[in-house]
């Protein structure tokens, strides 16, 4: 049977080892599962969109994750580009209005408006768009990636977002880059942002009704020294 190595720090091999955890098991189990999500997000972003909603094969979007690829979708089709690119679905973020990702994009000094006014322009075509661009499908599986890394069992908006910045070759990218907008410094800021919500809806008691403007009370009090002292830690361990 074919061999995987996994590297560890330190901390955890140490707690692995005492709590004697089956690892080849657990490892199987979580590469299992993260093999069928992005298995099943590549295939629901290749070939044509087709009729009805166009988002009801993307797995484990949010609604507000699928609002914003229906907005990336009409986006498209107005401009007559002949494929749905990662510019349009980052416009779809900023035009949903009230998602994580723009709270993020706030918090680390990126104006959303400003993105838009940046990106080139589309390239019309001679039928509305009914494909995802390349970059798009690749931006897709990156945003499951994160989701996985980061634990979830969802793609939101934010992860959406994570996955236009790592994401090489499309205009979106290039443009939130361009902007400040590094994919490490873009993670740590949603992580902070989502443990600053949980921290919220927990000192309320439940769960507020406009998450994202929870957050966004949160922003200058508790994400941006979090963000600094992020950074700092993972300049001091040399991580880049």
């Amino acid at each position: 049977m074919p061999k995987i190595n996994v590297y560890l720090s330190d901390e955890l091999a140490e707690a692995v080892r005492d709590s004697g955890v089956p690892v080849s098991a657990i490892c199987q189990r979580a590469l299992e599962t993260s093999v069928k999500r992005v298995t099943a997000i590549r295939s629901a972003t290749i070939g044509e969109l087709g009729g009805g909603d166009p988002t009801a094969r993307l797995p484990h979007f949010t609604e507000r994750a699928r609002t914003t690829v229906k907005i990336a979708i009409e986006q498209a089709r107005a401009d007559g580009s002949p494929l749905v690119g990662t510019e349009h679905l980052l416009h779809g973020i900023v035009k949903e209005g009230n998602n994580m990702a723009l709270r993020v994009l706030t918090a680390t000094d990126i104006d959303p408006q400003r993105l838009l006014a940046d990106l080139p322009a589309s390239t019309a075509g001679d039928h509305p768009a009914d494909k995802f661009s390349g970059p798009l499908a690749n931006a897709f599986e990156l945003a499951m990636t994160e989701a996985i890394t980061m634990g979830h069992n969802y793609i939101g908006c934010e992860h959406l977002l994570l996955g236009l910045v790592a994401e090489q070759d499309g205009a979106a990218g290039q443009v939130l880059r361009a902007a400040g907008a590094e994919l490490r410094s873009t993670r740590g800021a949603v992580s902070a942002a989502l443990a600053g919500f949980v921290h919220h809806r927990e000192q309320a008691g439940s769960k507020p009704s406009d998450p994202a403007a929870a957050v966004a009370a949160l922003v200058g009090k508790q994400l941006k020294p979090l963000l600094d002292r992020l950074d700092r830690l993972e300049r001091h361990v040399g991580l880049e």
